[in-house]
């Protein structure tokens, strides 16, 4: 892929597996960017999605890249072990998030709000480092990246055609994908390099959903409706074309699909919530 809302394109060829009784942690937020402690109730916190300050989201990007800056990389030398299927889903998943985040940089810039096109930029940088740590990850296990998916045209022309509300929108469909994606690859994989790098993008990837919410809060009831159905078509696809992946995870494709649309439902509230 040749551009970051590539990031939005990878519903259709990654996977976001969850295991029975998972909790979802994207609500609570650090300033760090650090995993909070988990909740039964799979919450999704409007705490820390304040749009008064956009400032606000700025820092806590910049505070998670200082805390990287000072994390060293994972020890790749000591090598990964990956089945032929999660091989193929996270090659589709590092294609991704492999853009250069021009067009959405673009777009961003367009809104006339300088904290929040330099938070966006901020996002995307996050993204780059989720490609780069995807494709050393693989590199460990001896599999090549791959350089573009069947997917890539179609969303690339919808999404160039439309403004910066529904690029937002398509994105976080990938999001809510990817959250459930490394939260599994995180917990249910037996490879502690896997494991590894997979906890560091959940960290990051806890973010991105309030932070695209407060910027979405002035969508319609209508257009997220109709958001929603995307996010339920993008699960049975992903959850149809990844069941391999998904079953050496221990993730049964229709569980998968329901945490999907439960989450978009959470997702949905937390916007309705900033009107």
């Amino acid at each position: 892929m040749t551009d970051f809302g590539n990031r939005a394109e990878m519903v259709f060829c990654t996977v976001s597996p969850r295991f029975e009784g998972e909790r979802s942690t994207y609500g609570e937020l650090s300033r760090t960017g650090n995993a909070p402690k988990q909740e039964d109730t799979m919450p999704v916190s409007t705490k820390l999605t304040n749009t008064d300050e956009v400032l606000g989201w700025r820092r806590r990007f910049e505070d998670a890249a200082a805390a990287r800056s000072r994390t060293p990389d994972p020890d790749w030398t000591r090598g990964a072990r990956l089945n032929s299927a999660l091989v193929h889903s996270l090659q589709r998943f590092q294609v991704g998030e492999a853009g250069d985040g021009a067009n959405l940089i673009r777009k961003a810039e367009q809104a006339g709000d300088a904290d929040y096109s330099a938070a966006a930029r901020l996002f995307i940088a996050e993204e780059k480092n989720h490609a780069r740590l995807l494709g050393l990850l693989l590199q460990a296990a001896g599999a090549p990246t791959i350089t573009h998916h069947w997917s890539d045209a179609i969303f690339v022309t919808v999404r160039r055609a439309m403004g910066l509300r529904v690029e937002l929108l398509v994105l976080m469909v990938a999001e809510l994908v990817a959250l459930r994606y490394y939260q599994a690859l995180r917990d249910g994989t037996d490879d502690p390099l896997t494991a590894e790098v997979a906890r560091r993008i959940h960290a990051d990837e806890e973010r991105h959903i309030p932070f695209h919410c407060d910027r979405l809060r002035k969508t319609s009831r209508t257009v997220i409706a109709l958001w929603r159905v995307l996010v339920f078509g993008a699960a049975i696809i992903v959850a149809a074309d990844h069941g391999r992946a998904l079953g050496t995870l221990g993730v049964r494709r229709r569980r998968f699909v329901a945490d999907i649309l439960k989450e978009s439902g959470k997702a949905s509230a937390l916007i309705r919530s900033r009107w």
